[in-house]
């Protein structure tokens, strides 16, 4: 079954916000997304609000819709911190949270007065983020030394097993490694100037993912796969037309959820809500309809079985008394 998630940017107070976040249930969306930044290179000169408070007060105003990062990053994140955030907001959302994790953009890193990285630093990074914060999800008493990131004896309770890791990758490097590692993949594919060229590239790295997960002993059939639609040439809210037509060619590639992007008066994402709003009531329940058969039965995003409960029996040793 195709799932559907919409984007909310958090860039209104909340008195404002709410009513997206609560429309975004109504209308049906199995998924709704906020992004994770200090500054956005899209809206540099825009009101933004944190990502955690936004996540927080949108889990306390749905009961359904599952939530998630649209990507948290190393650029300013530690994957302890994270972490705590993680619990809360697993917690808060009765395990309806999704940890969308990226390799980070470069103005966050500015903001901070960070020396600048190479794409194979950023991506070096990124992967032992990634592989230390499944430590601390999946286990406890975490003693790490790293290049980027270290630990000592974290504590790491409560357990949150429920949050899948969902990686964004776009290279074959990174796609490779959200194979091997992560509960699920994002992408937004390349940035080229024509659709037919951007689902080209798509479907190189659909063939990229999935003889990765056959590598590494898992079902590629089982294994989620969410696609930004707002990436491509054309922003998927344009009209309904263009949306289906987006969609459509997405479950053609495989792909088992696609995220559309609330429309704002202004570029980016300049569209109508009544778009929005058709896309919701008329579209999307023709295409459940239509692709639910032609797709594999691939479950929504779950976290990796745990090795929690096993290693938990044996920790490493308490800490002296003081």
């Amino acid at each position: 079954m195709l799932r559907f998630g919409l984007t909310i940017l958090p860039e209104r107070p909340w008195a404002e916000a709410e009513r997206q976040w609560r429309a975004a249930e109504e209308l049906g969306f199995d998924h709704a997304w906020t992004y994770d930044h200090l500054v956005w290179a899209g809206l540099p000169d825009s009101p933004w609000f944190g990502t955690t408070p936004t996540l927080t007060a949108a889990a306390l105003a749905t009961t359904r819709i599952r939530l998630g990062t649209f990507v948290a990053s190393p650029n300013y994140r530690h994957p302890a911190a994270l972490h705590r955030d993680v619990q809360s907001l697993d917690d808060l959302s009765g395990g309806r949270f999704l940890l969308g994790l990226g390799k980070g953009g470069d103005l966050d890193a500015q903001v901070l007065g960070q020396p600048p990285l190479s794409t194979k630093e950023r991506v070096d990074r990124f992967q032992e983020f990634v592989r230390l914060y499944l430590r601390l999800r999946d286990d406890d008493h975490v003693t790490s030394d790293g290049t980027w990131f270290s630990t000592r004896d974290m504590r790491t309770l409560p357990p949150v097993a429920r949050v899948p890791v969902l990686a964004a990758a776009n290279g074959p490097r990174s796609v490779r490694f959200a194979a091997r590692h992560a509960d699920g993949w994002v992408t937004t594919g390349a940035q080229v100037e024509s659709l037919d060229e951007w689902f080209d590239g798509l479907a190189h790295s659909t063939h990229t993912l999935e003889e990765a997960l056959t590598a590494a002993g898992r079902d590629p059939a089982a294994y989620p796969r969410y696609l930004n639609l707002d990436s491509s040439p054309v922003f998927s809210l344009s009209s309904p037309e263009v949306f289906e037509d987006l969609v459509t060619r997405a479950a053609a590639l495989g792909f088992t959820d696609v995220v559309s992007h609330w429309p704002r008066e202004t570029p980016p994402y300049q569209g109508l809500e009544s778009t929005l709003n058709a896309v919701a009531t008329h579209v999307i329940p023709r295409l459940r309809e239509s692709l639910g058969d032609t797709m594999a039965a691939c479950p929504p995003a779950a976290a990796s079985t745990p090795t929690r409960a096993t290693r938990r029996s044996s920790p490493a040793s308490p800490p002296a008394p003081t």
